[in-house]
């Protein structure tokens, strides 16, 4: 590391002291036995419930019959709905910590009904020193460079001294709701001449960008690693990612209520970060999600709207942190035909295995017998392509397959893009 980079990073760990605090104690429970890291997710469980029981409204009534004498059974514990998080917002937060730096935030909309909840200092800054610690998974060291690619426009807020903080930082983020081959040209320039050695952002933007370095032939500085997020990783995203950037693709799974739930190893297994998060799937494979250190707002058993399953046994890696499963979907992007049959996501996604020229695509039900596929295309599709699609949906599903070709998909409020809507 240059001293200029020594020196602006310790410029940073001046104005973000509570995040390099945080770090290494993260980073000594990766050293914990499994046993041991099991014990410690329950002692953060039992003493945030036994907090959240006697200063929440809302935890105050829901566990009111709670008995611990013997110790606290997460399984026994309420379940946290989305319909009770918007109705009982402020109840559910600690009024006592209503103080320095407490603020409403809010979910992207994705599934068309955004939530909000309070947040403060002390959690971005918890959030910050996890990223941290996943940065390092790939080697990345504190002070080097970080390019974000990122597509919620309220997250890229402009406010004085912003260019000084993010040079500090060795971070740099471009807004990437919208974009076109001059935008793309851009980044790929900043690439190269910023010399970044992480690469994080929506899957699917960087998947755009991956396409156009390999359209251009276009030769990049070295890479750590790229970090995947706010999106479902399909295989030919990641495929395209690796090749175009000669790095592993680092998939990353947490959400603006409760960030950091879990991260992809070099083994390709998703863990879960059980330092932080206790992370359930019931009997319908829903996720139930456990922040163990959020006292400004309490996350208990919140069902987040993801499903998956927990993945038994150790992975290579050697890391104690336990390994999920995730289905390819959140509940809201479920089809169902005609007969009542759920169709998840990722058979919509094969669907077009094979098929060239689709830069990007949205299968959208209108109609609970109806389909409209919309493609942004290099070259018009082939209609013996079109008409073997149509006829699969049809034969396989009882739908009416219509194809759209666009010139582009709009993004949701979120910035994410959905590669399936349900009606």
């Amino acid at each position: 590391m240059s001293g200029a980079a020594r020196i602006k990073l310790w410029l940073h760990r001046r104005r973000r002291p509570a995040r390099y605090a945080w770090l290494p104690q993260l980073l000594a429970t990766e050293r914990l036995s499994a046993e041991q890291l099991m014990a410690l997710r329950q002692r953060r469980l039992e003493r945030l419930v036994r907090f959240a029981r006697a200063e929440s409204a809302y935890y105050r009534e829901a566990l009111a019959a709670l008995d611990d004498g013997d110790g606290i059974e997460i399984e026994r514990l309420p379940v946290l709905e989305k319909a009770t998080l918007r109705a009982r917002r402020d109840e559910i937060r600690v009024a006592a910590r209503a103080g320095v730096g407490a603020r409403l935030a809010h979910t992207g909309g994705s599934t068309g009904k955004p939530l909000s909840f309070w947040i403060d200092d002390d959690k971005i800054e918890r959030m910050r020193a996890g990223m941290m610690r996943g940065y390092r998974w790939c080697g990345w060291e504190p002070g080097e460079k970080i390019l974000n690619f990122w597509g919620a426009q309220q997250d890229l807020k402009r406010g004085p001294g912003r260019r000084w903080r993010d040079f500090i930082a060795a971070e740099r983020t471009v807004g990437a709701w919208e974009f076109g081959a001059r935008e793309l040209d851009a980044w790929v320039a900043l690439i190269r001449s910023w010399r970044p050695v992480v690469l994080q952002g929506y899957a699917s933007v960087l998947a755009e960008v991956a396409r156009h370095v390999r359209r251009r032939g276009l030769r990049l500085p070295p890479l750590k690693g790229v970090y995947s997020t706010a999106e479902v990783l399909h295989d030919a995203q990641r495929e395209v990612i690796e090749s175009a950037f000669g790095c592993q693709v680092f998939n990353q799974y947490g959400s603006r209520e409760v960030p950091n739930i879990a991260l992809e190893c070099r083994h390709h297994n998703l863990h879960v970060f059980s330092d932080l998060v206790w992370l359930e799937s019931d009997p319908a494979r829903r996720f139930l999600v456990t922040s163990l250190s959020d006292y400004q707002m309490p996350f208990i058993r919140y069902a987040n709207g993801d499903s998956g399953r927990l993945k038994p046994g150790a992975c290579p890696c050697g890391s104690p942190f336990p390994m999920i499963e995730m289905e390819l979907c959140r509940a809201n992007d479920i089809l169902i035909t005609p007969g009542g049959r759920r169709v998840y996501p990722s058979w919509f996604v094969h669907l077009l295995d094979g098929v060239a020229g689709v830069r990007q695509f949205q299968f959208h039900q209108q109609a609970a017998d109806a389909i409209c596929l919309r493609l942004v295309l290099d070259a018009p599709l082939d209609e013996a392509v079109a008409r073997r699609l149509r006829q699969r949906v049809a034969a396989e599903l009882g739908q009416h397959l219509r194809i759209e070709p666009v010139e582009r998909i709009p993004r949701g409020a979120s910035g994410k893009h959905r590669f399936v809507i349900a009606s």
